[in-house]
């Protein structure tokens, strides 16, 4: 006699229990069908995302934060590939994604795996030993979804601000991908800022001055560019304060103009500290290249060299907001970029912002990869 469960046939009592249910039978198929196609498959910049969308990611956030599923992404795993160092991202993902109950394999490029190289057409004749090209096909292979690190280079500007190597990368796997930070993006510090905001109920509509600061060499423009579009599209009144000669790119400040205008909001420049810090909720501090020379160290230093008081001190606060908070997402420079005296200061949230990226990392994955 046929089995029927082997051989594909309905149990008769089958049939009476979902006639008796006909309603939640259909149910369940359409909510994982619905679920699957609301499933995020890429985390790449915060402008791929409507301010909605942003603000469902942080209500995950908070409710993940406050009841955890240590079993949601069970049988997951999650590949991280660094092209540069990490501190809080890579610890960060890898607790993000034991807490959902999940795996994950890190790749540090040159550090116990094969040097990778990331340029198209090139004669590997130097350190490198494999190319993206077939390393990550590989790695993508091994995990459900994959994070990529990789700086700005730092010597063409334009290429830089296209994310030329990291678009490149990201054409080479159809795995859910994550930028863990790319030239000109940071989306996972700018998604843990934007909860930092709302969790000290900082105004929408504040005054939010994201700062230069003095660093002895360029840093790039992935933090500062991710910042001032995630105060923009929150709806602040978002001031960047620089010296003359590191103004932001047009296009970052476009794109940071066009995201204001969505929200409410407003995007503008100044060199002058005490029209930008006048009632100021919010400095966020940051580091950056000057982009008139960009590529060019020596001009940069040279011209960095006369503005070691741009680090943040406390008679910086006299005219802003009583409560106003200061932000850098790390590492800083102490007494470069800012001074002891602030950072040790009851108005720094620099390790809640820290902390924040546990939580929001974790929506991220959720929302990515729970079945």
């Amino acid at each position: 006699m046929l089995h029927p469960h082997r051989h594909g046939q309905r149990p008769a009592r089958a049939a009476p229990a979902a006639a008796a249910h006909p309603r939640g039978a259909a149910r369940r198929p359409a909510a994982r069908r619905a679920a699957r196609a609301a499933r995020m498959k890429r985390f790449l910049d915060l402008a791929d995302f409507g301010r909605d969308e942003v603000l469902s990611l942080l209500e995950l956030a908070r409710r993940l934060e406050k009841q955890p599923e240590p079993r949601a992404l069970a049988g997951r795993i999650l590949g991280l590939l660094f092209f540069n160092p990490s501190l809080r991202t890579l610890a960060s993902f890898q607790a993000a994604m034991a807490r959902l109950g999940g795996n994950s394999f890190v790749i540090s490029s040159g550090q116990g795996s094969w040097q990778l190289e990331t340029r198209p057409g090139v004669v590997m004749d130097g350190a490198a030993a494999e190319h993206v090209r077939e390393g990550i096909p590989a790695l993508g292979a091994y995990c459900d979804a994959l994070g990529i690190r990789a700086f700005a280079a730092g010597r063409d500007l334009a290429s830089d601000l296209a994310d030329t190597t990291f678009n490149a990368m990201a054409s080479l796997t159809d795995k859910p991908l994550i930028n863990l930070e790319s030239a000109v993006n940071h989306p996972c510090q700018a998604l843990a800022d934007w909860k930092t905001l709302d969790d000290l109920a900082v105004p929408r509509a504040g005054r939010f001055v994201l700062s230069w600061a003095y660093h002895p060499r360029a840093l790039p423009l992935a933090v500062p560019a991710a910042a001032l579009h995630m105060a923009a599209l929150r709806g602040m009144e978002v001031i960047v304060l620089r010296p003359e000669g590191f103004a932001l790119p047009g296009a970052i400040m476009e794109r940071a103009r066009r995201a204001a205008a969505s929200s409410g909001g407003s995007v503008r420049e100044s060199a002058e500290r005490a029209d930008a810090l006048a009632g100021a909720e919010v400095v966020y501090v940051k580091e950056w290249g000057a982009t008139g020379c960009y590529g060019d160290t020596e001009a940069d230093a040279r011209l960095r060299s006369t503005l070691t008081g741009w680090c943040v001190r406390n008679d910086w606060f006299s005219i802003t907001a009583r409560e106003c908070r200061v932000m850098h997402c790390l590492p800083v420079r102490r007494n470069t970029a800012i001074a002891d005296e602030v950072l040790d200061s009851a108005r720094s949230v620099v390790q809640r912002e820290a902390y924040n990226r546990l939580p929001v990392q974790m929506a991220v994955l959720h929302r990515m990869l729970k079945p």
